[in-house]
């Protein structure tokens, strides 16, 4: 079955100290490191567009895995509502041009923000087995410095730059499992881009978050036969520290287990799950992980990643 081979990431080296940043909105070192979480925001070059990111990307995880030959990407994916210029053509187009893939590759964009991640491993596995595809590659890059007002404390002191690359294809160690997704359209006007500059309605966002997610973890879970404690780590959208905290909080048998890993990124939307997951599948002990996305829309998407041979159901 079609599942994560590996996972590559790219981080921009430039990067704002967000401690001394929340100093100019009246704000504490105390708030940054409990409340966001985050330290350090990178910010891509001025002269860095989406799709370069998106390369970098690309290129490490070919470095990664050199048994994936160029010419073997069947299809390759980009989750980004940040493209290149105007958004025309699809940034996924540029990516296939600037890595010099084949031009039989099937090369298309996702418009999802922090879902986009679990959204698009599910569309890009079904497409692959309905097509027979062999390899296919699942870029998340979404910079939102294109379009944050460093003036506006809401925004400035939560958002990082990143992209990553996820190879797809046969005989991979993680599979696939049960997956939901909803969006509430009601809430669109939480997260909007106006005049090209972002604007965000934290406390909106916050109540989406904590008074949905849990509902769908739980909905999810009993979908699949599963118990809290019967999956070994949380991975879910890194928005803040305390959205994640809150989350957690209604799942107390297994608190711990809701990973936390911002201080060094920020949000980095569709990026914030993969660069979870990079360099922690491998390690002992993680057989079935949860990951959630949820955000801009407002839409969410909640999935299980099952290590070969595990079963699906927990019981």
């Amino acid at each position: 079955m079609i599942g994560i081979k590996s996972i590559a990431s790219y981080v921009p080296a430039d990067a704002i100290d967000n401690v001394e940043q929340a100093a100019r909105f009246d704000k504490s070192a105390d708030f940054i490191e409990n409340k966001v979480g985050a330290r350090r925001l990178p910010r891509k070059a001025p002269g860095q567009e989406t799709s370069d990111l998106a390369v970098q990307a690309v290129e490490r995880l070919l470095a990664r895995n050199p048994e994936l030959q160029r010419d073997q990407i069947d299809a390759i994916v980009v989750v980004t509502q940040n493209g290149d210029g105007a958004g025309l053509p699809h940034t996924a187009a540029i990516v296939q041009a600037k890595l010099g893939l084949k031009t039989g590759v099937a090369a298309f964009d996702i418009s999802l923000g922090c879902s986009g991640y679990v959204y698009g491993l599910y569309m890009l596995a079904g497409f692959m087995r309905q097509l027979g595809l062999g390899n296919g590659l699942l870029v998340t890059a979404d910079p939102y410095s294109k379009i944050i007002d460093e003036n506006d404390a809401v925004t400035a002191m939560l958002f990082g730059d990143a992209a990553t690359a996820t190879w797809l294809g046969e005989g991979a160690s993680w599979q696939l499992g049960a997956m939901s997704c909803g969006t509430d359209g009601t809430g669109r006007d939480s997260l909007r881009v106006e005049h090209d500059v972002l604007h965000m309605d934290g406390r909106a966002v916050f109540n989406f978050a904590a008074t949905r997610i849990p509902a769908e973890i739980k909905s999810l879970l009993a979908q699949a036969g599963c118990r809290p404690d019967e999956i070994d780590a949380f991975c879910l959208h890194q928005g803040s520290y305390a959205i994640i905290d809150t989350i957690s909080k209604r799942f107390p048998e297994v608190t711990e287990r809701f990973v936390k890993d911002i201080e060094q990124v920020g949000n980095t939307v569709s990026s914030s799950i993969p660069l979870l997951l990079e360099h922690r599948l491998d390690q002992p002990g993680w057989n079935r992980v949860l990951v959630s996305g949820f955000g801009v829309g407002l839409s969410w998407a909640t999935a299980l990643l099952i290590k070969q041979g595990e079963k699906h159901e927990c019981r």
